[in-house]
């Protein structure tokens, strides 16, 4: 069964393919607790110096640790080669136990982005080999409804929030000021007003969703 509790977490690990993916999916729950120890993942556009100058510097909005990477420098290939994302990953983790780890949900976010897919399975896998410790792992729970809409939350997901007004204005700022997304455009049009979240206790229940 999907685990519908919240524990007392201190350490928390968030791994994203794109690094607007942090703060669109998970920005409230990093806003909202940070007295936590987060490390941030992203696995792209760290070769772009203006992407990585900006992913510092919403990590310093964020009060969390992080790193950026390259995705592309591990190979071209669609979909991702399953090891080498694995050791990448694992190399990038300064430890390899957390209370909680949140990355992307295996079987689909929304249409046509593989590489959300095969991150949050090499991340599960991971977990389920034991070779990364979590207490919680949790993933976006996000649909686009086949592309007839824009990506949006999953109101029946294990956890749904609303956002305050100044989580809100913060997360919107994040994407607009320090990424420097147009307000028209995608990313600013996709920062909604609630977050939701598959929360799973075991690496058993996750895995089948893979599709």
């Amino acid at each position: 069964m999907i685990a519908r509790f919240t524990l007392n977490l201190k350490k928390a690990a968030l791994i994203v393919t794109h690094l607007d993916d942090d703060t669109l999916r998970a920005g409230e729950t990093i806003l909202s607790h940070p007295s936590w120890d987060w490390f941030i993942v992203s696995l792209s556009r760290g070769g772009q110096t203006d992407h990585a100058r900006n992913f510092l510097q919403a990590l310093l909005q964020f009060e969390a640790k992080g790193v950026i990477r390259n995705l592309d420098t591990i190979n071209n290939q669609n979909p991702l080669n399953e090891t080498e994302l694995k050791h990448t990953i694992l190399a990038l983790l300064p430890e390899h136990y957390f209370s909680l780890v949140i990355s992307h949900y295996p079987a689909g976010e929304y249409t046509d982005h593989n590489m959300h897919d095969d991150t949050g399975k090499a991340i599960i896998l991971l977990w389920h080999s034991g070779i990364i410790s979590a207490a919680e792992f949790r993933t976006f729970a996000i649909e686009d409804g086949k592309k007839s809409y824009l990506p949006r939350p999953i109101e029946t997901a294990g956890i749904y929030k609303l956002l305050t007004k100044r989580i809100w204005k913060e997360k919107q700022s994040i994407i607009t000021e320090i990424y420097g997304f147009d307000l028209n455009g995608f990313e600013a049009k996709t920062t909604t007003i609630a977050e939701s979240l598959w929360p799973f206790s075991n690496s058993i229940e996750v895995k089948k969703t893979f599709r």
